[in-house]
This record gives C-alpha cells, structure tokens and sequence, in this order.
C-alpha cells in the first residue's frame, strides 16, 4: 500500500531530489513558499529546508532506489525502519501553505538582526528590544528583550513590530566590565590625576 515518506535532502537539494524522483516516476510533495526578494521579485523556496515527501509502496518500490538519490542524505526512520506520515498530515501542510497563499504570502519585514525596535501589541506592549531572527517561516519573529535583569528571548508577532529609535530606552546598555577573564575580577585602583 502506497504511504508518504520523509526525505531528509543536503542544504539546497531539495530540487534535485524531487526531479530525480519524479524521472523515475516517484510521485514527491515539496512544501513550497513564496518569498519577497531585495529587488521586489517573488520566488519559491521550500517551506521546511532540507525536508521533502514522496509517495510509495514498500512492498514494490526497492528502498535502494531512493536511498541512493543525489542530493538525498536519508529517509526519515525509527527503528531503522522508514516512517510513513499520515495523508491527514500532508493534507494539513498543503491546506496551510493554501492559506499562507491566500492571505498574500509571509508577512513581509525590513528589520535586520541587531536593530532596535518597538513592541506595539501584547504583553511587551510600548517595550523596546532588539531584533534577532525570525523563528522559522511564519508570522513570528524573535527579539531580545531587557527584563528581569537579564536580556531574554522572546517570540512576537512580526505584524506587532516597528523601528525604534536608538535614544528610546535603549536595552543594550554596557554592564561595567567585573571580570578580567577566566573568573579573575578587576581591581580598581584610585589613580590620582597630576
């Protein structure tokens, strides 16, 4: 009985996997995306980096002929055995990016890693924090964010971001410095000025 199987591909093969699959009449699902480049232009990239799916019987199809694709660096497996994933799941995934689709993509954002924005929605509401990374490819974005003594991590709302200034009760201001390395403290000394 044919199942979907996960493919876990080399960085940037997914490509490679999916058509040489198909050439050899494997039916493949690779989650796609579309995606804003700098010059305006859209492309497609895959969803879930290095991850594809294809569609077959066990019993007919030789495991050899997959395994030994180029580009593919294994089948997903428990057990050593290959774990089948459910229709409902890839059901799941093309009825979301249809969704994603739909409401015009990924949200769309300017804010490069280590620039200061303003938390305007939520619990963080008015806060200021640091842009770190986007979490994955979806509407959350992750910051870093100056409380309870401590810088923190926290996952937002893309959408709940903007720019701000650098005076605006900046999270990144300088500890003084308390040791000189390898847990040796630093001692000032009063240096009198001539």
């Amino acid at each position: 009985m044919e199942a979907w199987y996960a493919l876990h591909s080399k960085p940037n093969a997914e490509y490679q996997v999916a058509t040489t699959l198909m050439q050899h009449g494997i039916e493949t699902y690779l989650p796609e995306i579309e995606v804003a480049k700098k010059q305006g232009r859209r492309h497609k990239k895959p969803f879930f980096p290095c991850y594809l799916f294809c569609l077959i019987d066990l019993k007919t199809v030789d495991l050899g002929n997959v395994r030994w694709v180029p580009g593919l660096r294994r089948i997903v497996t428990f057990d050593d055995q290959p774990v089948p994933v459910p229709d409902e799941v890839i059901d799941l995934v093309r009825y979301k990016l249809g969704e994603i689709e739909t409401r015009g993509g990924l949200p769309n954002h300017s804010f490069k890693r280590g620039q200061m924005v303003r938390i305007t929605q939520g619990a963080f509401q008015g806060m200021v924090a640091i842009f770190d990374e986007p979490t994955s490819p979806s509407e959350r974005v992750q910051v870093l964010l100056d409380i309870l003594g401590g810088t923190n991590r926290v996952q937002v709302k893309v959408a709940d971001l903007e720019t701000a200034s650098a005076q605006a009760g900046s999270p990144t201001r300088k500890r003084p410095r308390r040791m000189r390395g390898r847990g040796r403290p630093l001692r000032h000394e009063y240096q009198p000025s001539s």
